[in-house]
């Protein structure tokens, strides 16, 4: 919106509009990769704690297992036979589960998460520049805007209805922040540009 406001040609918003899809993907997929490897780390650094404390002390981590199960509401001789059964078999298992809360499910997946925060960006980013590459020069604006706005009200639309918010609040959200943003940028572009430019 900045670029095209900024009264530059169509070949010069269309490679503006690849380079910043691809900073942006590429981004976004090394803030998510350092974010989800730090917790990875994190999560790691617990279980070496916990195979250490289990090594030192095997009868401590018992009645804390113990204690965690009666806890949740299991009569405590029933809560340490549970216990005793799942130290016998997976002690760091059941200690990650049920003290630390991780699960193999809920596990840190830097690279997954980095792939797909550049997937989820790229494929929205690709929607208003296609729409740029599909119009004339003069109505590049417009369809970048509306091609955005129409993307944000369907996303704020899902995820409304997958949260099971009011769905004309999420839409109204996304559409007003996302319209005040690309008013922004396009101001920007505008104050910004030369006469003659293009």
């Amino acid at each position: 919106m900045g670029v095209a406001a900024a009264q530059t040609s169509a070949a010069g918003v269309l490679l503006t509009g690849a380079a910043g899809l691809t900073a942006g993907a590429m981004s976004m997929a090394a803030g998510e990769y350092v974010s989800v490897r730090s917790q990875a780390d994190s999560d790691e650094g617990e279980m070496a704690l916990e195979r250490r404390e289990q090594a030192g002390d095997y009868d401590a981590e018992l009645a804390e297992l113990t204690a965690i199960y009666a806890q949740r509401g299991v009569d405590p001789p029933l809560a340490r036979q549970v216990a005793e059964q799942l130290m016998a078999t997976d002690p760091l298992g059941a200690h990650a589960r049920d003290e630390l809360g991780l699960s193999e499910t809920r596990r840190a997946r830097p690279i997954q998460a980095a792939v797909a925060s550049a997937a989820s960006f790229g494929v929205g980013g690709l929607v208003p520049w296609l729409a740029a590459a599909l119009v004339s020069r003069p109505e590049v604006p417009l369809a970048v805007a509306a091609s955005s706005l129409g993307c944000l009200a369907l996303l704020g639309a899902v995820s409304a209805r997958l949260g099971g918010a009011p769905i004309p609040r999420a839409v109204l959200r996304v559409t007003f922040w996302g319209a005040l943003a690309m008013a922004l940028t396009a101001a920007v572009g505008s104050l910004l540009s030369t006469s003659g430019a293009g």
